[in-house]
């Protein structure tokens, strides 16, 4: 799911920053702004900014990975563990590296079971949808043949369904204050149509509608980053990790 936010905003400085791997950007908008509510999408920066080793980027990497163990969320240890062996405070994961846009594996992994799911080059990090595999051999493009989604270099993803994004809608109206909204929200999560009803009554509050996408988005981004660690690899920015198979680095 898309985060919107505003294009000036502090937040969408934040998201750029990270989507570029931009760590002098990163240090620069995470000290301009609360970025609790974004751990995971802070900590994906940071290891960007500590591999450049920018100036401020330690004390906020110590800072983002108490808060992630803190928290606790899916994939929050997992990322907290990178951080930390990142600043040589623990040993590194025995995971490998690699190199992969959370949000589009997202996109997979919480898409329609009866759909086809997709894969990621465990050589490049790039993520592929079922989808634009079989356009590419349909249209004579670039893209993994038939028979190389059997080698070792692509990992298969499959459509997980919707129980993860459920849990975040709770979740979200566990945190609304006003008991008006809450009430009406709670309401409308009862039941098939959830999203849409919610999404439907979230709208009348563009505050809380901007909250939605924060939160839906890190907790997406999260299990995302669970689910590749399960696989035997620790995500992370383009310019954050290396693609080597070496553990001991």
């Amino acid at each position: 799911m898309a985060w919107m936010s505003k294009s000036d905003s502090p937040l969408a400085n934040l998201r750029g920053a990270v989507y570029r791997t931009d760590g002098p950007a990163v240090v620069a908008a995470l000290s301009a702004q609360d970025w609790r509510d974004v751990l995971q999408l802070a900590g994906d920066g940071l290891l960007a900014a500590l591999a450049q080793d920018v100036q401020g980027a330690v004390e906020l990497a110590g800072r983002c990975a108490a808060e992630l163990r803190e928290r606790a969320w899916e994939g929050d240890e997992e990322l907290a563990d990178q951080l930390e062996a990142a600043l040589e405070v623990r040993p590194a994961p025995s995971l490998r590296p690699l190199p992969v846009d959370l949000e589009q594996l997202s996109a997979i992994l919480e898409g329609d079971p009866m759909q086809e799911g997709g894969y990621i080059d465990v050589e490049t990090g790039e993520v592929w949808p079922q989808a634009a595999i079989e356009y590419a051999q349909e249209t004579g493009g670039e893209g993994p043949d038939e028979d190389d989604l059997y080698s070792d270099r692509w990992l298969a993803v499959s459509n997980e369904g919707s129980r993860g994004g459920y849990r975040d809608l709770e979740a979200f109206v566990g945190t609304v204050t006003d008991p008006d909204r809450a009430d009406r929200l709670s309401i409308a999560i009862s039941g098939r149509g959830a999203f849409r009803r919610f999404k439907d009554v979230l709208a009348r509050w563009p505050d809380e509608l901007e909250r939605w996408y924060r939160l839906s988005n890190e907790r997406e981004r999260g299990r995302a980053r669970a689910w590749l660690a399960a696989e035997g690899f620790a995500a992370g920015p383009a310019g954050a990790v290396d693609t080597d198979t070496d553990d001991s680095d």
